[in-house]
């Protein structure tokens, strides 16, 4: 808005003041300031530009500069006194205003990932934050050491990457009991997987785990919902990949679906390796170990620091305390699966 757009009213008084403190040289008053203040924030409620509304007030000193003698340095000071109260009404004004839309942003991102908002308010809320949900969204969380604020460096740093690179009208980036989020719209996979990268380097090495894009109002919270569940597997399986989707490990959720039958597999499968001295834990590191390797003997030795002797005699002892040989196809998926059911229930930690 141009200067001479600004209204009249946010000078009422001004000039009068002007005058009679040319004359009299006093300052103004605490209620001449306090009605200054209150134009500011009106200014700024109605949405104009701060710097136009100084360039009125000056420009209104100027017109009304006593043609008579007083004191100058008087009527400088009073000029300030005022432009300065204006500017702080409305430098308060726009805090507030910033306060309420942050109340209200964080009030929608609780909404959106809780769901527990009507879908079609919802979505209407959503058009002001940049996301039309009637399209598919995935949603990508990122987990790194320490728990990350809407204000930390780390979260500013990443959002300017991103928001830098892709259109920002589309994108909604926040954070959520410490992790980083990025919604997006599910066919847009490259704004996650540069956040993913973004994310990772600013969170010295986090993880960050991507949801299947899902359609709808409901949709952002299903994909988020998968995000934090694919973090959490990640986390029981110790998978050491910064960037893990939900839709590439979709057997994990399946193994343990049915929970007690898992319990069941493992402990019928694995509970004998209890008798082994030492525990089930070693031999259970062996065989999560030699899966991992391929089934390669001398790679799944040197990942463990034994030699290969080592390595087949924990094998045997395998064979021998459950029945099971590691080495024969025909046994190594039902030992596997109970090896990963073990990691996914925390097995031997945790009694099944």
């Amino acid at each position: 808005m141009t200067e001479q757009a600004i209204p009249e009213h946010y000078l009422d008084g001004y000039a009068g003041t002007l005058a009679e403190v040319a004359a009299t040289g006093r300052r103004l008053t605490r209620e001449e300031l306090a009605a200054r203040r209150s134009l500011g924030e009106q200014a700024a409620d109605a949405g104009h530009g701060l710097r136009a509304l100084v360039v009125a007030h000056l420009a209104a000193a100027r017109a009304a500069w006593p043609g008579a003698p007083g004191s100058a340095d008087s009527t400088l000071a009073a000029v300030q006194q005022a432009i300065d109260a204006f500017a702080e009404g409305y430098e308060r004004a726009q805090r507030l205003a910033v306060r309420r839309e942050e109340a209200a942003r964080r009030e929608f991102i609780d909404d959106l990932l809780y769901g527990r908002s009507d879908l079609g308010r919802l979505a209407e809320r959503a058009e002001r934050f940049g996301l039309r949900l009637s399209r598919a969204h995935a949603v990508a969380v990122s987990e790194g050491p320490a728990a990350y604020a809407e204000d930390d460096p780390v979260t500013r740093q990443v959002e300017r990457a991103v928001m830098a690179r892709f259109d920002a009208r589309s994108i909604l980036l926040t954070t959520k009991n410490g992790r980083l989020l990025c919604i997006a719209p599910g066919d847009e996979d490259e704004v996650l997987t540069y956040f993913a990268k973004q994310a990772h380097a600013a969170t010295d090495g986090g993880r960050i785990a991507v949801g299947r894009p899902r359609p709808g109002p409901g949709g952002v919270v299903q994909s988020y919902e998968e995000a934090l569940t694919t973090l959490e597997m990640a986390g029981r399986l110790d998978l050491d990949e910064p960037l893990l989707r939900a839709a590439d490990l979709l057997v994990y959720p399946v193994l343990t679906r049915d929970r007690q039958a898992m319990a069941d597999l493992v402990t019928h499968t694995l509970g004998p390796l209890t008798a082994a001295r030492g525990g089930a834990k070693p031999l259970l590191e062996t065989l999560t170990t030699y899966f991992d390797s391929g089934c390669v003997a001398t790679e799944a030795a040197r990942r463990l620091s034994l030699s290969v002797r080592a390595l087949t005699y924990r094998l045997e002892r395998i064979h021998k305390l459950t029945g099971a040989d590691p080495t024969d196809p025909a046994h190594r998926y039902m030992l596997q699966t109970a090896v990963i059911g073990a990691r996914l229930l925390d097995w031997p930690a945790k009694a099944l």
